[in-house]
């Protein structure tokens, strides 16, 4: 009995849970999206207005810039030498289309990090 007593209480004491919430820049304010007006606001007033861009891509003589924050949410048990967690990454994009001239064509967006759900290592997200 006292042979596993030992055992038992390193396995107790170096056992747990654990959850995280990791964020990746800084949502944007939807009334900010919504403020821009194609055929009239322009690049140098979109930064102005939503800051520097996770990403330039020139589409010939056009470019867009995409915007994007994360939010991951993990959830975890440890067991001595045995780890399993659980991570669903959501994200919120925008994308802001502009002519040849940088003034705004169009604005795509999609709203999704505040869906990132806590889950037990064995569950899924569904």
């Amino acid at each position: 009995m006292k042979r596993l007593l030992l055992p038992l209480a390193a396995a107790l004491s170096l056992s747990g849970c654990f959850v995280q919430r990791t964020f990746v820049n800084r949502p944007l304010e939807p009334e900010r999206v919504q403020s821009l007006v194609p055929g009239k606001t322009t690049a140098a007033e979109v930064v102005q207005l939503l800051g520097a861009p996770n990403e330039v891509v020139q589409l010939g003589r056009r470019s867009a810039y995409r915007y994007e924050h994360d939010q991951e949410k993990t959830a975890g048990l440890f067991l001595i030498l045995f780890l399993m967690n659980n991570r669903d990454t959501q994200s919120d994009r925008t994308w802001v289309f502009f002519d040849e001239n940088d003034v705004l064509t169009h604005v795509g967006t999609t709203r999704e990090a505040d869906t990132a759900a806590y889950a037990t290592p064995w569950s899924s997200h569904e």
